[in-house]
């Protein structure tokens, strides 16, 4: 059974979007989503389903929409697709705390970057359905602005990396 990672957008960001793990954990369940599994208290589940990606998004989105008042948006990879993220991560002299990557539903359009307001010296590139963003001195003191990242959530890479290890081994454990 494919394994899938979901990570949820605006889940225990600023004080909205509260979700206990364990609540995330049985909606999964609920679903019919198999081995299931958190990491850190940001929105990120793994598990095991038959279902196609965007199913799992889409069913996923709409019982925490039920949960939460308010859909907050899933965004779901598979191991392979971590592992390529993280591999090809650009700016190779960032700190991984500091390189961040928004996931997208959606590619971005071509005209994306056109929008981008850097004035920390923050590096962006887009590669398919993913935004990689420098933020030389963090995100948090950011005052970079760039449009195309609000539908997306973002992770840093020590955390990409983190996932799409957890989703190898789920992968070599199927057996």
């Amino acid at each position: 059974m494919p394994i899938h990672v979901a990570l949820l957008r605006a889940i225990n960001v600023g004080g909205t979007g509260m979700l206990a793990m364990a609540d995330l954990r049985a909606i999964c369940e609920a679903l019919g989503f198999s081995d299931v599994k958190t990491y850190i208290q940001s929105g990120n589940v793994l598990f095991r389903s038959d279902l196609s990606a965007p199913e799992v998004a889409a069913k996923l989105d709409a019982a925490l929409g039920e949960k939460l008042g308010k859909a907050p948006g899933v965004m779901v990879r598979n191991a392979g697709q971590l592992h390529a993220i993280a591999e090809n991560a650009p700016f190779p002299d960032a700190k991984t705390n500091l390189l961040h990557v928004v996931f997208l539903p959606n590619a971005a359009a071509a005209d994306a970057l056109d929008k981008l307001v850097a004035p920390d010296g923050e590096e962006v590139r887009i590669a398919g359905l993913e935004i990689y963003v420098h933020y030389p001195n963090g995100s948090g003191r950011s005052k970079m602005k760039l449009p195309a990242l609000k539908p997306g959530t973002a992770r840093n890479l020590n955390t990409v990396r983190k996932l799409a290890e957890l989703a190898q081994a789920m992968e070599v454990d199927k057996a």
